[in-house]
């Protein structure tokens, strides 16, 4: 995560929804530099300490996110999205916490059952 060092200007909601597009373009090193070294993920199926081995799943999974709706309050910003995760797309609730311009945690929350029948 070399480019963690990156300074970003912009209101909550710009750094999200920039993190978002790189992921959807696959350009995993620029969304790494939208995340802090230490940021949290916390989701349905697990989680994740650190920007280095968040990213490392994303790079694997490349998943696909077509926001629905964003609502952002001053360093939180909530997205209602759908992710395409391979064969299968869900809709999601994630909420993000920015700290000094970058994300420090993320929530994610969803129905994991076509997820965990697919893996049957």
């Amino acid at each position: 995560m070399e480019n963690n060092t990156k300074t970003l200007t912009g209101t909550a909601k710009e750094v999200v929804l920039a993190f978002v597009d790189a992921l959807n373009k696959e350009d995993f090193t620029e969304a790494g530099t939208f995340l802090t070294s230490n940021m949290t993920f916390n989701g349905v199926l697990g989680t994740r300490d650190g920007a280095e081995a968040y990213m490392s799943d994303m790079e694997k999974m490349k998943f696909k996110y077509d926001i629905k709706k964003t609502i952002a309050e001053q360093n939180d910003v909530c997205l209602f999205c759908d992710i395409g995760m391979g064969a299968v797309t869900i809709d999601s609730c994630l909420w993000y916490h920015i700290k000094e311009g970058k994300i420090s945690s993320l929530k994610a929350i969803f129905d994991p059952r076509p997820v965990l029948e697919q893996k049957k």
